[in-house]
């Protein structure tokens, strides 16, 4: 089959949905496939709203046997005020009656704005079999791919990565199911969701229950199971025991949070540190030059590290904590598991559907961090529920859990919609 993947990313920018498109795109390449993504050239996902953050060459690449396109981010002037007034505006009209859904399309147009992806869209005579788009909240890419498929009559099939937030918290979710987007999701031909709590949701939305497949996330167990614990200690001079926190450092993720329970710890005399792997975003480092030099002291922040630093640091680490109510998965749980070790995450979104509380893991509120210190401290206290944890992660992982396994499911749905392609 020739199938296009559209995303805002693709590694080395980072993230779980650009991490899931790679490693299911090379393995159907690696079936024999023809494979491409057309993707921004964004480096990280500030670029979006920001002239001065991290971008990638415009042009295409090859990586294990995907093609890869990358288009140019163009900005408006009085960045990044104006692509957060225009998300802003967009919520309010979603919320009212009177604005249409044209209109709605017409904001989202620029957040982001990629005006040479949609006239590749415009003029491709579209030589693929079927199109799979990702990220809903990025549906500037979604819409002119959606619209493409339909002119050249081929499957488009979305994995929208709906983010549901906590019980109740309409903060986090009305970024994902504006009246637009879901109008987008309903008119896919097939819908992916990752876990059965998003998938109920779309089907609540209106979504038609025989169009919504869950197709779990994966992880390389082999490579993440290379971790050398001493190597990470003599690369960075952290001593064990310590918390590793391993995503985009912002207050949705959990992160300020997780500092918070940090200080906590250290007051009530816990001796470990906390190391945080990922970009920080602008507010959470204000946040964290604004903390007392101690704590800082104890507060690791690495930066974007290679996949041998990653491993290495799983391996090192007491547990791994992800306190976060943006997540459609998580897949940085399952890299902890295949390395053992056992899991915090929050009681939000998709979580509890992937963290099992009480067997491979613990599960908090979101935003509470003394229910997070605790957590913390429950699994510093006793290493026997720790390890018995990791060790009920670990079987998870490869019993359900791999990317090998994502994509024959997609691999299966792209057959049947596509009816073998060619």
């Amino acid at each position: 089959m020739r199938i296009l993947h559209v995303n805002i990313g693709y590694p080395p920018f980072i993230g779980g949905a650009q991490v899931f498109v790679q490693q299911v795109a090379r393995r159907l390449a690696q079936r024999g496939h023809r494979v491409e993504a057309w993707v921004s050239d964004a480096l990280e996902v500030d670029h979006l709203w920001s002239h001065r953050k991290g971008r990638l060459p415009v042009g295409q690449e090859q990586d294990e046997g995907v093609v890869v396109r990358r288009f140019a981010v163009r900005h408006l002037p009085a960045l990044p005020y104006s692509y957060h007034a225009l998300r802003r505006l967009a919520v309010m009209g979603s919320q009212r009656a009177g604005v249409s859904e044209a209109a709605l399309w017409r904001m989202a147009r620029y957040t982001p704005w990629l005006p040479s992806l949609e006239r590749s869209f415009d003029s491709q005579d579209m030589p693929f079999d079927l199109v799979h788009g990702w990220n809903i909240p990025f549906e500037s890419l979604l819409g002119p791919a959606w619209r493409c498929a339909r002119r050249a009559g081929i499957p488009f099939v979305l994995t929208p990565l709906v983010h549901l937030g906590g019980a109740g918290d309409q903060r986090v979710r009305q970024l994902y199911t504006m009246r637009h987007q879901m109008s987008l999701i309903r008119g896919s031909d097939a819908v992916i969701a990752l876990t059965a709590i998003e998938a109920d949701y779309l089907v609540s939305q209106g979504v038609a229950a025989e169009r919504v497949r869950i197709v779990g996330g994966g992880v390389d167990a082999a490579a993440l199971g290379r971790g050398d614990a001493a190597r990470f200690r003599a690369r960075h001079g952290i001593a064990p025991p310590f918390v590793l926190y391993i995503g985009a450092l912002n207050e949705h993720k959990g992160a300020t949070y997780l500092v918070q329970a940090l200080g906590e710890l250290r007051q009530r005399g816990y001796d470990g540190d906390l190391v945080m792997l990922g970009q920080p975003m602008a507010h959470f480092q204000r946040f964290y030059d604004s903390l007392p030099e101690g704590w800082r002291a104890h507060c690791h922040l690495l930066g974007a590290v290679s996949e041998e630093d990653k491993a290495d640091a799983l391996a090192a680490c007491a547990m791994l904590a992800l306190p976060s109510r943006t997540e459609s998965f998580g897949l940085v749980y399952l890299e902890a598991w295949a390395a053992g070790k056992p899991v915090i995450g929050a009681r939000a979104g998709a979580v509890p559907a992937v963290v099992e509380d009480g067997v491979d893991g613990l599960l908090v509120p979101f935003g509470d961090a003394p229910a997070l210190a605790a957590a913390i401290a429950r699994l510093l206290d006793d290493p026997a529920l720790a390890q018995r944890m990791g060790a009920a992660g670990q079987r998870k992982v490869r019993e359900r859990f791999t990317w090998e396994r994502a994509a024959a499911q997609l691999e299966e749905l792209y057959r049947e919609l596509a009816g073998g392609g060619g």
